[in-house]
């Protein structure tokens, strides 16, 4: 008799043990994306107001010399465009009308301070991309911030098939950290540097691709 109370009591506390450990992994859980999201928004905090100070001269003269510029651009200096950012909550994203040395880009850092925006993260959707997105992508999506850069972005042009941008967004998704935000910043800065560096090296030369210099009747089958 008494060894079936003690086993009915042991089967009776199990349940409650089990709750109890989920819980608690839950709450590790929670504490660990706490502090990944204030990991993150510190550096986005720290690094964007830095770059917003350095840059903000270069901004001010690209801004005043598209406005002094004729004919004016449609729509003055600043492109205004809806986006989807953290949560799913739509905002206008502005930028400068201009691609010259990146400068579209940076002058969207006050987004960055903001808070609407972070340094690295996927590409901000328009509202019918983001209506376009499967359950899965949209929960990935709305659970972080849109980024200046990302892992898509410094990925783009490798050609490889598993770098696609919706398998590098989910890639990002499940794996950020602040040491790839800090890798993909630095890849994000290598990549245009030493573009600039490779046309002032070689001004006017052609860029030769490996199969120019393959030799006629050459079949990749060989």
């Amino acid at each position: 008799m008494r060894y079936a109370r003690q086993t009915a009591a042991r089967r009776a506390r199990r349940p409650a043990a089990q709750m109890a450990a989920r819980a608690a992994a839950a709450s590790e859980h929670v504490a660990r994306a706490l502090a990944a999201v204030t990991a993150k928004r510190t550096l986005d905090l720290v690094l964007g107001s830095a770059l917003l100070l350095l840059t903000a001269p270069a901004l001010a003269l690209a801004a005043l010399a598209l406005t002094l510029r004729l004919p004016r651009p449609r729509g003055g200096t600043l492109r205004r465009e809806t986006r989807i950012g953290l949560g799913g909550r739509p905002f206008e994203l502005r930028s400068l009308r201009t691609r010259r040395f990146r400068l579209d880009l940076l002058s969207r850092l006050p987004h960055v301070v903001r808070g609407d925006l972070s340094l690295v993260g996927p590409p901000p959707l328009t509202p019918d991309e983001a209506a376009l997105l499967g359950p899965a992508a949209g929960h990935r999506r709305q659970a972080l911030r849109p980024g200046l850069t990302g892992l898509a972005q410094v990925r783009a042009r490798s050609g490889m098939p598993w770098d696609e941008p919706a398998l590098l967004d989910a890639h990002y998704a499940e794996h950020h950290g602040t040491g790839l935000d800090l890798a993909i910043l630095a890849e994000s800065v290598r990549i245009p540097l030493y573009a600039a560096l490779r046309r002032l090296r070689l001004p006017g030369k052609a860029h030769l691709s490996d199969t120019d210099h393959r030799l006629p009747g050459y079949s990749v089958a060989e």
